[in-house]
């Protein structure tokens, strides 16, 4: 956990300048943004969504004090101050809480992805980690609690411990088009996808893949769920560790997916027999590699979908054209009913 506080301070030095603006726009705004975000990459995210599962079992019964949600107008101020230790107990219901991480420009992508969320009624659950203010006033301002900036870690008393509820991490450019939590059979530590193109018989293994040409496997990172468990918990350790030991340069552009699989496979149970790592179904969760490039498994899989990740393509407006290309662009008919935050 020594790495967790670590990694996280970083973090919050990086903010302390900007906390002392009067009228913080975005974090990005800073001369030397580019390069920090560049140089941590998510390993932020990855000792938050630590935190996140220690909080959320730490302080069940902590909630949100009276007045930080009340009136129509909140105060801009009280969103700088609303803390991790407020928020999950808020936001998370029936020992689950969905994360995800958002700057600005991506507002749109959150907003097509809570709305498919939402046609699935577990929008409640959902923690948006701002990553400039823009965002976490953008969210609150709509959807009061829902959103928190990258918090400052806590009381060493309380980041030791770790309890038994679950997080499921999800970038933003999904959709979800089914429930994905009856997916999460059994009590493993860690469920993940494949981000391999290969199609896969559809009784296949739920073991760690064996590892490819690089010397490790091509698990992505978009999509996780973990259990508060001490193998879960290692599993997070190992992969906060890897960016830090190998820091992203010009020449080494390190990133946190092969870090995961790096982590994935120094804990498999090849190697440590107590940690229970789970590979979810490939037809209910395919990599947008299989899933927009290979329209004949489409159509013999049809209906057995659950979550759909627009990767394998680069690009602000390309990834928008092919959401509306396939009919998964929600944002433009259905925000405005469809959506907590409306027409963001």
């Amino acid at each position: 956990m020594k790495n967790v506080m670590s990694s996280i301070h970083q973090r919050q030095q990086q903010q302390q300048h900007l906390l002392s603006d009067p009228n913080p726009i975005s974090p990005r705004s800073s001369p030397n943004w580019g390069r920090s975000a560049a140089v941590f990459g998510r390993t932020w995210l990855l000792a938050l969504l630590t935190l996140v599962v220690v909080l959320w079992v730490v302080l069940p019964d902590l909630r949100a004090p009276d007045g930080i949600f009340g009136g129509s107008k909140v105060a801009v101020s009280k969103w700088r101050d609303y803390t991790l230790e407020e928020a999950v107990p808020f936001v998370a219901k029936n020992g689950t809480l969905i994360v995800c991480a958002v700057s600005q420009p991506y507002l749109p992508f959150l907003n097509n992805w809570l709305i498919s969320i939402s046609r699935l009624k577990h929008q409640d659950k959902v923690l948006v980690i701002a990553e400039d203010y823009a965002t976490l006033f953008a969210v609150n301002s709509r959807w009061p609690g829902h959103a928190v900036l990258v918090p400052p870690a806590p009381d060493a008393q309380v980041a030791h411990k770790f309890g038994s509820q679950g997080v499921m991490y999800n970038d933003v450019d999904m959709v979800w088009m089914a429930d994905p939590f009856p997916y999460l059979e059994g009590d493993h530590d860690v469920y993940f996808t494949d981000d391999m193109t290969a199609v896969k018989p559809l009784n296949h293994s739920h073991d760690l893949p064996p590892p490819g040409k690089k010397g490790r496997t091509y698990i992505c990172s978009c999509m996780i769920f973990m259990r508060p468990t001490d193998g879960a918990k290692l599993v997070m350790k190992k992969w906060i560790e890897e960016p830090q030991a190998q820091p992203w340069s010009n020449v080494k552009k390190s990133n946190d997916q092969p870090a995961f699989n790096w982590a994935l496979n120094r804990t498999s149970a090849q190697l440590i027999k107590w940690v229970d790592l789970y590979l979810l179904p490939q037809v209910a969760f395919p990599t947008g590699g299989l899933y927009f490039k290979n329209q004949t498994w489409v159509q013999e899989t049809k209906g057995l979908h659950v979550i759909i990740h627009y990767n394998y393509i680069t690009g602000f407006e390309k990834k928008i054209k092919r959401f509306r290309d396939f009919g998964l662009w929600f944002v433009d008919d259905y925000a405005v009913l469809e959506s907590p935050l409306g027409s963001i």
